[in-house]
Parts: C-alpha cells; structure tokens; sequence
C-alpha cells in the first residue's frame, strides 16, 4: 500500500488517506495527533463503519416491517416498555 501502486497499475484509492496520515505522523508530537487521519485511513481499507450502520439500517427496517406485520395481523396493539 505504501508504494501507492493499485492493483490496474494506477494510484491505490486508499493512498492519498495513507499519504494524509503518513505526513500527519512524521511531523506530529504524539501519535494521537494523527487519530482522525488513521481512522479514515483504516475506513477506506476496510470500511468497516460503512458494514455497521448498513446493518443497523438494515435491522431497522427488518424490526418495521415485522412491527407492520404484527400490527396488521394482531389488529393494532402497540406495546411499549
């Protein structure tokens, strides 16, 4: 990744987040500094904050759709704790 050569040969798409960080780290005091910058980083290699909330949109839209269901078939009682 450090290189910055992608798989077809061109410019890796995590690379200028690499590059943001990479800078961040050489002239920065403490690590921490660069956090933000490693967080996107690691964002743009894994998306892993992108799968966590298409799967909490994902359960809510499962949870409404059996809410509709259970209203249309139970005749509408709604109870919340």
């Amino acid at each position: 990744m450090a290189s910055g050569w992608g798989i077809t040969g061109n410019k890796g798409r995590c690379y200028d987040f690499w590059m943001d960080f990479s800078e961040c780290m050489s002239q920065c005091r403490q690590p921490k500094d660069c956090g933000l910058l490693r967080e996107d980083y690691f964002e743009c290699l894994n998306h892993s904050k992108e799968f966590q909330r298409r799967n909490r949109v994902y359960k809510e839209e499962q949870r409404q759709l059996r809410a509709a269901a259970e209203k249309a078939k139970g005749g509408g009682v709604d109870v919340h704790h």
